[in-house]
């Protein structure tokens, strides 16, 4: 037995809602909490009934409810738009009406296009990536707001929030709308955390490596892209997943209130690992060239609308 094993089936009879989960983190969020036999509210805009995005990345929250199913756990989908408060406050509604608890809250929502315009000059974006990246940090809030009213009826749960924590916490990113935009998500954490402490809610961001999620694969199907972005480097979204699994396992998970936390980290002190049983340390654009897999260039059959999710 691994030491991952000893968090199998943990979370039977767990309520968590995904935000973003129909593709990329989010997804993998959603997938790791199934193998561990929880109940999964897949939240996000993307429907087989709505329009297609237009760049055709693949998911949809159908597709994920049904792999979540599949998986062990129970996957409802939920088509909707968290950044608006009014949807987000059905679905908690929804689960508090069904379930009358919720246990997790992952939020893994980033609407922004920032891959695609990654060396364009702000003054050259296309006017709706602002508008993307405000939505992101609406529906960051309306999703806290609404879980964390739930958990604290409920005493206590776990709140948390996909980011980016950079190592130098004063430090660019690279690109001006994912550095503002992340920098919301996290001072949400801290700020967050202060106020739940009483209600046993711990409000953690969690940092993954360079995921290969469906938009990033669709943006390394060339050789100068995979080497300037250290595609090589690369892990499954499962691997976030596996990291939200840990701390909802954890029973003293409140130690880690607050905290901006990387998934690296987390790999070696709970003992998980990717999907293809490699423990991926912190992303560094130095590390030694890597082989790559070809089964790592395959995009994920599915059918595809809407968009939403990293």
């Amino acid at each position: 037995m691994d030491a991952y094993s000893i968090f199998m089936r943990k979370l039977e009879g767990r309520i968590a809602v995904v935000g973003g989960a129909s593709r990329g983190g989010g997804r993998g969020i959603a997938l790791a909490l199934a193998e561990e036999g929880a109940t999964v509210y897949v939240a996000a805009r993307t429907s087989r009934e709505g329009p297609k995005p237009a760049d055709g990345a693949p998911g949809s929250v159908e597709d994920t409810a049904e792999e979540v199913t599949r998986r062990g756990g129970l996957g409802i989908a939920v088509p909707a738009d968290l950044s608006d408060e009014a949807q987000t406050a059905a679905l908690f509604a929804r689960v508090a009406a069904e379930h009358g608890r919720l246990d997790v809250a992952a939020n893994s929502i980033w609407a922004s296009r920032i891959l695609e315009y990654w060396s364009t000059p702000f003054w050259k974006l296309p006017p709706d990536t602002w508008s993307d990246t405000v939505n992101t940090v609406n529906a960051s809030w309306h999703m806290a707001v609404h879980a964390a009213k739930l958990m604290h009826r409920n005493g206590g749960g776990l709140m948390v929030m996909v980011t980016d924590n950079y190592p130098d916490q004063s430090g660019y990113r690279g690109q001006i709308l994912y550095d503002l935009g992340h920098e919301c998500l996290n001072r949400m954490v801290m700020g967050f955390s202060r106020q739940t402490k009483k209600s046993k809610i711990a409000v953690v961001g969690l940092n993954p490596g360079f995921m290969r999620t469906e938009r990033v694969l669709m943006h390394m199907q060339d050789e100068k892209a995979r080497r300037q972005f250290r595609f090589d480097l690369s892990e499954s979204p499962e691997y976030l997943g596996h990291a939200v699994v840990a701390l909802a396992a954890d029973d003293n998970v409140m130690r880690r209130n607050g905290e901006l936390l990387w998934v690296a980290d987390m790999a070696a002190e709970y003992g998980f690992t990717d999907t293809d049983g490699r423990r991926i340390p912190r992303f560094d654009p130095k590390a030694p060239v890597q082989p790559i897999p070809p089964e790592w260039f395959a995009l994920p059959a599915a059918r595809v609308t809407g968009a939403t999710g990293r």
